[in-house]
């Protein structure tokens, strides 16, 4: 069979593979052959164990979206970004691909209490956790004795995932760290929509909203509602705010796969057209057609 072919087959699988961050370094060799992941998989490690309630000071992860698996989705993406960007004639350093890679896992590490937190969820913290997750980060970098000019260039990259900051007002230490915020800021949005599981997931994104007291929707279905209308929003931000770098990702795809597709731009298109059908054909017991 074409190898092309078995790959659209098991089209779920390769939007999600199993061993993430055996992926993320098939993908990086393909940009840096001898690329040193000792760093990227100590830190990989420590965040596992953060989400699992085994690093020290910190409780397990209680949000049952922005779970280790949504942090698994922008890490994978982040890297296809990557080596979509080089494709087109962008170049980063060694060091600067880490540094792209641990801001992925490290994004949304903002969700997690701390050990004598004991009231409410994670997902209290839904409009402060980029700033948690930089709290965060800031030390664990620190503790490693990475530069402050290194750690800014995270820091930079983890205020892009927000959607009230103003891309040009970030001041960006280089304009490689300008590209990787964006690549950032896209593969945190493109991930999550693209995962097979994005609809399943999305009464719990609620609960989050609701938690923190974000008031954009009424309830859960409300939320499915406007999801359609977010897809529209996001491909705005992508074009205006995040640099279309997302328009890369159909020739990594072709050198990866040998399938010259987007293929995440269709499952998120996948995603949207299974909801718009679920709304208009299954209001009364939706959440039956959401799980795929």
């Amino acid at each position: 069979m074409n190898p092309s072919l078995r790959v659209l087959e098991n089209f779920g699988d390769l939007i999600r593979p199993e061993n993430i961050f055996e992926e993320v370094k098939i993908i990086i060799s393909l940009i840096f052959p001898d690329f040193n992941y000792d760093f990227l998989s100590n830190t990989y490690a420590d965040v596992i164990k953060l989400f699992d309630g085994k690093y020290n000071g910190y409780q397990k992860c209680d949000t049952g979206y922005h779970d280790i698996h949504h942090t698994e989705e922008c890490f994978l993406e982040m890297a296809r970004l990557i080596h979509g960007t080089t494709l087109n004639g962008y170049s980063f350093s060694e060091k600067e691909v880490n540094l792209g890679l641990i801001s992925a896992i490290m994004h949304d590490t903002g969700y997690i209490k701390e050990e004598n937190d004991i009231v409410g969820t994670g997902g209290k913290y839904t409009l402060i956790h980029i700033t948690r997750s930089i709290d965060f980060l800031r030390d664990y970098l620190s503790q490693k004795q990475v530069s402050p000019r290194d750690i800014q260039f995270c820091v930079n990259c983890l205020k892009c995932t927000g959607f009230m900051v103003k891309i040009d007002e970030i001041e960006f230490v280089s304009s490689e760290n300008e590209i990787m915020g964006k690549i950032l800021g896209t593969a945190d949005l493109l991930g999550q929509m693209a995962n097979p599981s994005y609809l399943e997931k999305l009464p719990s994104l609620f609960m989050e909203f609701h938690e923190a007291g974000f008031d954009m929707y009424k309830d859960e279905f409300d939320l499915l509602q406007k999801t359609p209308d977010f897809w529209e929003f996001t491909k705005n931000r992508f074009a205006t705010e995040l640099g279309n770098v997302d328009r890369y990702l159909q020739d990594h795809f072709r050198v990866r796969w040998g399938i010259d597709r987007d293929l995440d731009r269709e499952a998120v298109e996948e995603n949207i057209n299974t909801l718009k059908y679920i709304l208009a054909e299954h209001q009364a017991d939706y959440r039956r057609y959401l799980k795929r």
